[in-house]
């Protein structure tokens, strides 16, 4: 008798569902990124401002290079800049207003940076702000 019990009381444990979603449903990181373009007016071939979703662990979102963006963050600890503050960028003032919103493991996210211009602002925060 002990014996029928102890295996009803484990299927009715089994058959219970979860208290908690599974952590691995939960991304690690989600983020609101945007670029702005102050002088859009100017250069009508860049649009005003653009956002994409980026998700990590697993990566997704609406970023187009959701991958790599996750794997930059992954490698410098949730840091947007972190590229080469030495690289070769003409001196064409062309603006750009970087913006990231949301968490990353748990924290929350707030990043605002302007720079002189797309190459300034990819050779410092890499894929993140690529789109």
């Amino acid at each position: 008798m002990p014996h029928l019990f102890a295996t009803a009381l484990a299927g009715a444990a089994l058959a219970l569902p979860p208290a908690v979603p599974a952590l691995a449903d939960t991304p690690r990181a989600e983020l609101r990124l945007t670029l702005t373009y102050p002088s859009a007016d100017r250069s009508p071939h860049i649009s005003g401002t653009r956002t994409v979703v980026l998700r990590c662990g697993p990566d997704g979102g609406t970023h187009p290079e959701a991958a790599r963006a996750c794997a930059w963050l992954l490698r410098t600890g949730g840091r947007f800049e972190a590229g080469d503050h030495e690289a070769f960028c003409t001196l064409e003032y062309a603006p750009v207003v970087a913006e990231a919103t949301g968490h990353w493991h748990g924290k929350p996210v707030r990043f605002h940076r302007r720079y002189g211009n797309t190459c300034a602002l990819r050779s410092r925060t890499g894929p993140v702000f690529a789109f």
